[in-house]
């Protein structure tokens, strides 16, 4: 009777409903962003291969495309340490302050990113009060990535270092290993998953900025022009198929990059694991 009455209670698996469910997802996913690629590959491939060419290989389009890419690595290579640096303060310290400085990690994913670069501007601008000006360097261009990029790594790391066994760090300190041997043999190989995916998120977010970097930098082509810039100068200039065609290149690149850091993602996982 017992084991009726269990058979009874228990819940009816989810799993009779997962087709509709998988095939709301699908649709959704493809309304959302698999149609406007396709749209866009389509677009970037109406003048031809010779066109598609000579759009991308243009001199300007290049230096824009060289600017963005190095840019977004600078920045999350910055990211990576510095926000992990973050992360750790905010979860293994204590002290006055410590609330504000984590609302303040937020602060660029509420800030609407035309507004950060007012910000900025009024900030490193000609007239800055605390007398540095890197307004229309290329400088100004990290320094924007930098901004809007901050809590990316800080937030995927923070949950893994509170989940994080302090045991075995206790254990490995009463053998006699010292503070930095702890953190580079137990603490760093749990964090660098969660390092990876900031980093791809934060690379992602630098390639396709466009708010934060348009008032700061000045947009001088060859010197501080980013390729989102540029691609929105293609369209205001009537060049809808140069500014797709770059847009596909730049998706491509980048696309390329985040299976990369996956990858490597992966495999870090598979051996703190093993």
């Amino acid at each position: 009777m017992a084991s009726n009455a269990a058979a009874v209670a228990a819940p009816r698996p989810l799993g009779v409903r997962a087709p509709v469910v998988q095939g709301l997802a699908t649709m959704y996913l493809g309304f959302v962003v698999l149609l406007p690629l396709a749209a866009l590959v389509w677009r970037s491939s109406r003048e031809g291969r010779h066109g598609f060419w000579q759009a991308v290989s243009a001199p300007e389009a290049v230096a824009a495309l060289k600017l963005t890419l190095v840019a977004a690595v600078v920045v999350a290579a910055i990211n990576a340490v510095m926000g992990t640096v973050l992360a750790w303060v905010l979860v293994r310290d204590r002290f006055v302050g410590r609330g504000v400085v984590n609302a303040l990690i937020d602060l660029p994913f509420a800030l609407p990113t035309i507004v950060a670069g007012l910000t900025l501007v009024a900030l490193y601008g000609p007239r800055s009060p605390v007398g540095i000006s890197a307004a229309y360097t290329r400088g100004a261009v990290v320094l924007a990535l930098l901004f809007v990029t901050l809590p990316f790594v800080v937030r995927t790391v923070q949950p893994t270092l509170l989940e994080l066994d302090r045991e075995m760090e206790e254990a490995a300190a009463s053998l006699g290993a010292g503070r930095l041997t702890v953190f580079r043999r137990i603490v760093l190989p749990n964090l660098v998953p969660a390092i990876l995916s900031g980093v791809a998120l934060a690379y992602a977010r630098a390639i396709g900025e466009f708010g934060s970097v348009v008032l700061i930098t000045g947009n001088l082509p060859f010197k501080t022009e980013v390729s989102s810039v540029y691609i929105y100068g293609q369209i205001q200039s009537g060049a809808p198929g140069t500014a797709a065609a770059v847009s596909v290149l730049l998706l491509s690149i980048s696309l390329g990059v985040l299976l990369l850091i996956g990858a490597v993602r992966r495999w870090a996982w598979r051996h703190d694991v093993g």
